[in-house]
């Protein structure tokens, strides 16, 4: 009984994998939905939350941002496409250990901050310098780094302030306000945390579309004086120069024919005269001979 009972379990067993299907994993709108990894599921409901780890070099293909690593969570799936959000990133931990040397100072902060369309991003920088610090020297730059970057952030929106992030921009605005206290070695945030989405929706796409207009419209106007203005400028000199000269040809050539003309005049009366003096000796000097 035992081994009929084994037996009909083996039959009823199912391969898994054979349910399962490929779903294409899509960065968010922020990097233009670019296709990032693969995953395997039985049903799309199973692929809700999921987290992809992906290196910043695999979206841009500059080899210099390998070290750092962007974090996307799956919350829509349409057909085969798995799209995702932002929800942090990190740096490697060798590329900070490499910031880091003996005989200087790091300063680290942990801040919450609000953008402008009502996300709540949790930043960790830090900041390294030539020299060690005095702790009161490190709690002023820690409050610079909290202003500026609460500051920094109620100006832009979800997006923008992820690009500040990732390009650098928000570091170099913090060494530039401690700059004034004490100059900064190198200023990196670290570690970045989503803890709230976005809440305010902001109209940006009509904004883009002036931009467009107003850039349509330039290349209109200045084809028109460099195509134009310059042909019918450059036309009339030209056909002053080249008729001038041909008139100023034409009334010097009678000039110079007559002037021709007395130059072969004088020549035909000067060549008989010459010719008959020596003709004149010859006879003489004939008439001689036969005398004698």
């Amino acid at each position: 009984m035992a081994k009929a009972k084994s037996r009909a379990a083996a039959r009823k067993i199912k391969d898994k994998w054979k349910a399962k299907s490929w779903y294409r994993v899509l960065a968010p709108a922020l990097f233009d939905n670019v296709p990032v990894a693969e995953t395997l599921a039985a049903d799309k409901n199973l692929l809700l939350n999921r987290v992809t780890e992906v290196s910043l070099q695999d979206l841009t293909g500059d080899f210099r941002r390998s070290h750092v690593k962007l974090h996307f969570k799956i919350d829509k799936v349409e057909g085969s496409d798995a799209h995702t959000f932002f929800i942090g990133h990190n740096l490697t931990p060798d590329y900070v250990r490499r910031l880091v040397r003996r005989r200087r100072s790091r300063i680290d902060g942990v801040y919450d901050v609000t953008t402008r369309d009502g996300a709540i991003i949790r930043l960790k920088p830090f900041a390294t310098t030539e020299k060690r610090l005095q702790s009161s020297q490190k709690h002023v730059i820690r409050s610079i780094m909290k202003d500026t970057s609460t500051s920094f952030a109620k100006e832009r929106t979800l997006s923008e302030f992820i690009k500040d992030i990732l390009d650098g921009n928000l570091g170099a605005e913090i060494s530039k306000n401690c700059k004034k206290f004490y100059p900064l070695r190198k200023v990196e945030i670290y570690k970045s945390e989503l803890l709230r989405r976005p809440t305010i929706t902001i109209e940006e796409p009509k904004k883009k579309k002036k931009e467009e207009k107003v850039e349509e419209k330039q290349p209109e106007k200045k084809e028109e004086p460099v195509k134009e203005k310059p042909e019918a400028s450059e036309k009339k000199p030209v056909k002053k120069t080249e008729e001038e000269p041909e008139k100023k040809e034409t009334e010097e050539k009678p000039e110079e024919a007559a002037e021709e003309k007395k130059t072969v005049e004088d020549k035909t009366k000067n060549e008989p005269k010459k010719r008959t003096t020596k003709k004149k000796t010859t006879k003489t000097t004939k008439s001689k001979k036969e005398g004698k």
